[in-house]
């Protein structure tokens, strides 16, 4: 086989180029939300209420930052470019066993409101955990305003809030595996990397500035002081 300098590259070669799909921001909150959730969990479990909290609090930042980049982020970030109509979700699922080229540029129609529920239910978790603990530590002004039955019920949503959480995570990891071995599609090495082999032809996405990132952070994590203090 020619392997020389004058050697032809290889049909595919020849037709794919590495484009970068996923920013920074959306990898660090991804893989920071990942460990920030286990540590929820192990910090639960073997009841360090403080670890608890603060890993709470951090999550509820993340989840407010990557809120904002949704709207104003890189073009594979937002909301606007990768929320499909549940029909085109359907149209998506329905073709999940055909084995096929990935040439998705960010989420796919499914996908995305994947997302979008996992970030719901992270900022219910979250913001219900705030009022929990202040309700219990006696520390937030709101703990002695709101009735019994509506702290109840925030309690209640924390704890049920926690068990969709996990399943809905259990159900994101065996997604990805579903795309491995049915479909042939990496989609946990663009989450690591930021870039996946793409037709060349297909266009790089605009990335927002890194500047506007750590600006829209900062905001996020003033909003979770003022909530963790009011709450």
């Amino acid at each position: 086989m020619d392997t020389g300098p004058d050697a032809s590259p290889s049909p595919t070669a020849a037709l794919t180029r590495r484009v970068r799909v996923w920013d920074l921001p959306v990898r660090l909150f991804h893989w920071l939300a990942v460990m920030l959730v286990a540590l929820a969990y192990v910090s639960q479990r073997m009841n360090w209420m403080q670890l608890h909290v603060r890993a709470g609090e951090t999550l509820l930042a993340l989840v407010l930052f990557r809120l904002l980049w949704g709207c104003f982020g890189s073009e594979t970030a937002r909301f606007t470019r990768f929320i499909a109509t549940p029909a085109a979700a359907w149209r998506h699922l329905r073709g999940l066993a055909r084995r096929e080229p990935d040439v998705q540029v960010g989420h796919n129609a499914a996908g995305g409101w994947m997302v979008l529920f996992l970030l719901a239910l992270l900022l219910v978790e979250t913001l219900s955990g705030l009022y929990d603990n202040n309700d219990i530590a006696d520390e937030g002004p709101l703990s002695e305003i709101v009735p019994a039955a509506v702290a109840n019920a925030i309690m209640a949503i924390h704890a049920w809030g926690w068990d969709l959480l996990a399943g809905a995570v259990v159900l994101h990891v065996c997604a990805i595996a579903v795309y491995a071995l049915l479909k042939g599609h990496n989609l946990l090495g663009p989450m690591v990397t930021g870039a996946k082999r793409l037709p060349a032809a297909v266009r790089a996405p605009r990335r927002a500035s890194l500047w506007l990132a750590a600006l829209l952070l900062a905001l996020s994590a003033l909003v979770t002081a003022l909530l963790s203090a009011y709450l």
